[in-house]
Parts: structure tokens; C-alpha cells; sequence
């Protein structure tokens, strides 16, 4: 009996061995899920940190886009007045250019015209001076000489 006492013991023994060797095993998977999970903890809450980050830059960039959409239409409106403005400038512009060409045109004329009356001119003169000398020399002078004997020209 003793000796079965003795194997009752042995198998306590090793029961009792067991059971430590598997509770520490549990605790130390135990220990091993809380360290897992306390990483996972901070790996999420590092994820909704980023999240809300990208979410803020997101909103931001909505915002930007908002203003931006807006910017481009009022210069969009803007380019429009422009071209607007730039047509009717051209339109002045080939008006102008229409009304110079004219002008510098009867300009050409009108200084044809001066210089063919200059030429007139130039010739009557020379027609007036030629019969005001041929005159004063048919005339007598008045001291009774000729005039064209003494070769003078009275009033010079």
C-alpha cells in the first residue's frame, strides 16, 4: 500500500507539475495577448490620429477646391469682360486705322494740289515780273528819258 501511496504522490506530483507547467503557459500567453493588445491599441490609435489628420486635410482641400472653383469663375467672368473690351478696342482700333489712311490719303491729295498751285503760282509770278518789266519798259520815265536806255527800272 505504501507503494501505492508512493505513485499517488508521484502522480500528484506530476498533476501538480502539469497544472504549473499550464498555468504558466496561460499566463504567459496571458502576458503575450495583453502586450498584442495594448500594440494594437496603440497602432489603432495611431491609425485615428492619422484618419483625423487626413480627414482635416481632406476638408481643408474641399475648402481649397470651393475657393478656387469660386476664383476661377470670377476670373473666368473677368477674361470675358476683357475680351469683350478687346474686341470693341479692336473694332476702335480698325476704325481709327480706317480714318487715318483716309486722312493721310486727302493729306497726299490736298499736298498734290499745294504744289501744283505753288507751280501756278511760281508761274504767274514769273508772268507778272515778265509783263511788269516789259510795261515799265514801254513806259517813259519822268524826267522824259526812256527807261530802257539808262537800263533801270523805276522803284528799285
Amino acid at each position: 500500500m505504501k507503494k501505492v501511496l508512493l505513485e499517488m504522490e508521484d502522480q500528484k506530483n506530476s498533476y501538480e507539475q502539469k497544472a504549473k507547467e499550464s498555468l504558466q503557459k496561460v499566463l504567459e500567453e496571458k502576458m503575450n495577448a495583453e502586450q498584442q493588445l495594448q500594440s494594437t491599441q496603440r497602432s489603432l490609435a495611431l491609425a485615428e490620429q492619422k484618419c483625423e489628420e487626413w480627414r482635416s486635410q481632406y476638408e481643408a482641400l474641399k475648402e481649397d477646391w470651393r475657393t478656387l472653383g469660386t476664383q476661377h469663375r470670377e476670373l473666368e467672368s473677368q477674361l470675358h469682360v476683357l475680351q469683350s473690351k478687346l474686341q470693341g478696342a479692336d473694332s476702335r482700333d480698325l476704325q481709327m486705322n480706317q480714318a487715318l489712311r483716309f486722312l493721310e490719303n486727302e493729306h497726299q491729295e490736298l499736298q498734290a494740289k499745294i504744289e501744283c498751285l505753288q507751280g501756278d503760282r511760281d508761274l504767274c509770278s514769273l508772268d507778272t515780273q515778265d509783263l511788269q518789266e516789259a510795261m515799265w519798259a514801254m513806259a517813259p520815265s519822268a524826267d522824259g528819258d526812256d527807261c530802257c536806255s539808262t537800263g533801270s527800272v523805276p522803284g528799285q
